[in-house]
């Protein structure tokens, strides 16, 4: 007679529960995509308060650290996410406490280089996904979002280097795009709205506000060509099913 009783669970396999369970070894899109939503949802909230600007920086760290957790499934990778979050952590919070020392221009950057790295290794993720789950559904909105805040900074950049390159119905003259407005003009571009209370019009800034449409556009039937890809192999009848 053969032994059939339930073999203990190896070392190996102890490990790798407990690596899932802490989250290193898949992507932790649900929680960055809990996130970002928060991060749009709460910052016209804060805007008038006395303590925005902390509070929104708050809210940013949360966002950027969530990311580190989302991309770090391999460890190469989670070094190369702490690497590129922690300069840009470290600026956004030496802006906030002396701005007359440390521009904004210095978050901005090494934020938008994080946040390119992030992008990537989450479509890398969708792309190399073999079935559709919730990881990777939360992995594709959470992409959709993150091309908004890349814009975001990049709209920030654009109007702090040229001053007159956003225009603000019923205010005259030109404005610096900062805050939730940056936020807002971002992602109405992001999903081809256009409400026009906020217009690019300097070169650089149509041309950023044009791209982020097209990127927006593309995204969503790339994302929802693979999706159905996914779903359509996965329910497919196997060999065994089928003898």
């Amino acid at each position: 007679m053969t032994d059939r009783s339930p073999k203990p669970p190896s070392i190996k396999r102890l490990t790798e529960r407990l690596k899932v369970r802490a989250g290193l070894t898949r992507y932790s899109a649900v929680e960055f995509l809990i996130a970002l939503v928060l991060l749009l949802v709460v910052t016209p909230f804060v805007e008038g308060l006395n303590q925005a600007e902390l509070l929104e920086g708050v809210l940013l760290t949360v966002v950027l650290c969530s990311a580190v957790l989302a991309v770090g499934a391999e460890p190469r990778t989670l070094k190369i996410a702490v690497a590129l979050s922690i300069p840009a952590v470290v600026a956004k919070w030496a802006n906030h406490f002396a701005p007359a020392l440390i521009p904004a221009e210095v978050f901005l950057l090494p934020g938008m280089a994080f946040v390119v790295f992030v992008i990537f290794q989450l479509l890398r993720f969708i792309l190399s996904a073999s079935r559709v789950n919730t990881e990777v559904l939360c992995a594709g909105i959470a992409t959709y979002l993150t091309f908004g805040l890349l814009w975001t900074f990049a709209y920030v950049l654009t109007a702090r280097v040229t001053p007159n390159a956003f225009s603000v119905a019923g205010i005259a003259g030109s404005k610096v795009l900062s805050g939730f407005d940056a936020l807002y003009f971002s992602y109405v571009t992001l999903c081809t709205v256009g409400f026009g209370d906020i217009t690019p019009t300097s070169p650089v800034s149509r041309m950023l506000a044009v791209l982020e449409a097209l990127t927006g556009t593309i995204y969503l039937a790339v994302l929802v060509a693979r999706l159905v890809s996914m779903y359509s192999v996965s329910g497919l009848p196997t060999q065994t099913d089928n003898s």
